[in-house]
């Protein structure tokens, strides 16, 4: 049923659509307003195929994600999926990693892209108060709105989603009586290390998929809610960003390093004259605003699931007595993202992003490979990916291939900040331990 609550006191609301268009807001964030010049300057009309490459890279990521979402079923997404396989200790770094390392550090830079767009129209915000106060009222009403329900948020998600892809298509539609055959052309393939080092950039403009599960404890029927959603959502994602390239390639051509900031606002602008580049700033904004809205959505549930694994403290795990929403947790997250965005911290701190994200998707993928070893009842039909182990020792090669294209200084931030999160977790294990050792001893006395 649509709102039947589960264990944990939350709603099932979020359907095959819900999750397709979360995904797909997740994914085309702000980035897509440059990538196409990043990826037309370094391989011309030779950089579709570095779309598909990407494309195979992150589908064998997804389908891992879409085979473990289906059977496990409680909120947390990565973190869930990774608890669930190897136990509360790589759990909790993978918590820390995501949500800190990835969500609260990619928001805050996101929002800072935001202003950095409206200041661009409205030269206001480039005032540090004045930025400030947007950014209260912005991520206050992401919070509020996700605090009265995960319907009324998964709402405004597919609302950004549509309002943020409706000039991306009209750029598609009318641009390709702009294209110039002669554009698509390419007289010899690039080599193989701009090729590796293009398709570096394109798998981080496709990241941002797993976020959109940590609502996985309130997906309807997930076992057909999961798979389904991260299909459709990928390939959604992937005939965007393809038909964007060939048109921004076919339009501009050898014009494209001119515009290299702002490609896209350089197409729009040649179909609908100067409005055109007004029009894709604020799209951007939108943009930028609809991905933020997707993270306050999901990643508290992560907050929520290792609350009520007793990984975090106690308070996280409230669930509203009217709303079924994790109400403390979602204020929580979003107050930390609006004092990072405020402080510029993320600037110094995201060198960890690129490593988090990648560390999280191992893991996952590892979590699928153990949880598709212990035998499942004969009645309890889940996703199992075709090929057998096929797609992810696909994803785990990939991933080894792009972590060793970190530089030492995120290798080592990387280092750093888990083995001050495995401090935090003994420390927080021997704090514990001690507690029914205290309540024995003033029992008996």
């Amino acid at each position: 049923m649509a709102n039947e609550n589960t264990d944990e006191g939350l709603k099932r609301v979020v359907g095959v659509s819900g999750l397709a268009l979360s995904i797909v807001n997740g994914v085309i964030g702000s980035g897509i307003f440059v990538l196409p010049a990043i990826v037309g300057i370094a391989m011309g009309a030779f950089g579709v195929f570095g779309y598909i490459a990407c494309s195979i890279i992150l589908a064998a990521i997804m389908l891992c994600y879409a085979e473990i979402g289906s059977r496990v079923t409680t909120s947390g997404g990565s973190y869930a999926y990774v608890e669930a396989a190897f136990g509360n200790f790589f759990g909790f770094v993978i918590n820390w990693l995501f949500t800190f390392g990835w969500g609260i550090l990619g928001s805050a830079a996101v929002m800072n892209i935001l202003a950095d767009s409206l200041a661009i129209l409205f030269p206001g915000f480039a005032n540090p108060l004045i930025r400030g106060f947007l950014f209260f009222v912005l991520i206050g009403f992401m919070v509020l709105i996700n605090i009265l329900g995960t319907k009324q948020g998964i709402g405004l998600v597919k609302l950004i989603t549509v309002i943020k892809l409706l000039p991306l298509l009209a750029i598609i539609i009318f641009g390709f009586s702009q294209v110039k055959t002669g554009n698509l052309h390419w007289e010899h393939a690039p080599s193989l290390k701009t090729f590796g080092d293009t398709a570096l950039i394109l798998f981080y403009a496709f990241a941002g998929f797993e976020t959109s599960l940590g609502v996985s404890g309130e997906f309807k029927n997930p076992k057909r809610t999961v798979p389904l959603g991260i299909c459709v959502g990928g390939i959604v994602v992937l005939i965007v960003y393809m038909l964007l390239q060939i048109v921004t390639q076919g339009v501009l051509g050898a014009e494209m390093a001119t515009f290299k900031d702002a490609p896209l606002a350089a197409v729009a602008e040649k179909i609908v004259g100067p409005v055109g580049a007004t029009i894709l700033l604020i799209t951007a904004a939108v943009s930028c605003f609809g991905s933020v809205s997707a993270d306050v959505m999901a990643t508290p549930r992560t907050l929520f699931a290792a609350a009520n694994d007793g990984l975090f403290p106690k308070f996280l795990s409230k669930v509203h007595p009217k709303f079924a929403t994790p109400y403390l947790a979602v204020l929580t997250y979003g107050t930390l993202i609006f004092i990072v965005s405020i402080s510029g911290g993320f600037k110094q701190l995201a060198i960890l992003a690129s490593a988090a994200i990648l560390l999280v998707y191992l893991a996952v993928i590892l979590a699928t490979i153990k949880l598709r070893m212990k035998k499942q009842d004969a009645g309890e039909k889940t996703f199992r990916i075709p090929g057998g182990l096929v797609f992810p020792f696909i994803g785990i090669a990939a991933i080894i291939w792009l972590l060793t294209s970190l530089s030492k200084w995120e290798i080592l931030s990387t280092i750093i900040f888990i083995a001050i999160v495995c401090i935090i977790y003994l420390i927080m294990k021997k704090f514990q331990n001690k507690k029914p050792v205290e309540t024995t001893l003033e029992t008996i006395l």
